[in-house]
This record gives structure tokens, sequence and C-alpha cells, in this order.
């Protein structure tokens, strides 16, 4: 059987079978790929922390620093 696609633009009706299939299929997929998910990590361990953003630890102290000479010098 070879269906014609409509000339009018329209999309092509989905019969309710194939998308009760379709549903299902996605369904058991998604339901899969948690269970691994869930199953590759351990449930009691932390997450380890992100790396240390050195450039903006010292840009923060360049400013603080900064701020500090600057009210230093205003006091006098």
């Amino acid at each position: 059987m070879h269906l014609e696609p409509p000339l009018n633009g329209e999309a092509m009706p989905i019969k309710p079978q194939i998308l009760a299939a379709i549903s299902g299929a996605l369904q058991a997929y998604i339901q899969e790929e948690e269970a691994m998910l869930a199953a590759a990590m351990p449930a009691g361990l932390p997450l380890p922390a992100p790396p240390a953003n050195l450039w903006g630890i010292s840009g923060r102290q360049w400013t603080m620093q900064t701020r500090q000479l600057m009210q230093r010098r205003s006091l006098r």
C-alpha cells in the first residue's frame, strides 16, 4: 500500500493504533533510560564539587583589595 502525501500541505492523519504504538514505545524508552541512569549513579554519594574558577577568584580579590585601598585613602 503506497500513500501519497496530500498536495495541500496538510499533515496526514495518524491512525489511533499507530499513535498508541508510538506513545508506548516512547514511554518504554524513557522508563528504560531513567532506570539505567538510576542504576549507574549510586544514591548515597554526593556529587563532586565543580573546579574552582581561579580567574574569578583573582578578580574578586583584586576588586576587594582596590576598594580597601580607596577607603583607606579617603579616611586620611
